[in-house]
């Protein structure tokens, strides 16, 4: 009986880890892409570090990140991989907290619960 147990929460801990792995390298990988695009897209572009400038408006929506991305502009890409690197933590969270509700263990699914409100708010409020 303990067996089936501790093969259970070692399943869930890899398939956390997996997922932890997945957004990071997925992350990682369209950062890169999305750099040689846009150097590619942008060759004679010059950049003042002088003074800080933030991102078009465009790029702060999501729908218009992921339709640019898929049109294979640079930053666009690039935005996409640091939105996957910022919901990697959050998915980590969300997968935590399933697995506590399937094992039914109250305090980590309320403790848990409490993380996933306040990235909720840190993200999305």
């Amino acid at each position: 009986m303990k067996t089936d147990e501790m093969k259970k929460d070692e399943r869930f801990r890899m398939m956390i880890s997996n997922v932890l792995r997945l957004g990071v390298s997925l992350s990682a990988i369209l950062i890169v892409i999305g750099g040689v695009l846009f150097f590619i897209q942008n060759p004679n572009s010059v950049f003042d570090y002088s003074t800080f400038k933030s991102e078009p408006s465009k790029l702060k929506d999501f729908v218009i990140i992921v339709r640019n991305a898929f049109s294979f502009r640079g930053r666009a890409v690039i935005q996409l991989g640091i939105l996957i690197l910022i919901a990697t933590p959050f998915l980590r969270v969300l997968f935590s907290l399933i697995g506590f509700a399937i094992e039914k263990d109250r305090i980590y699914v309320f403790i848990t619960g409490i993380v996933l409100v306040i990235l909720s708010f840190s993200l999305f409020g």
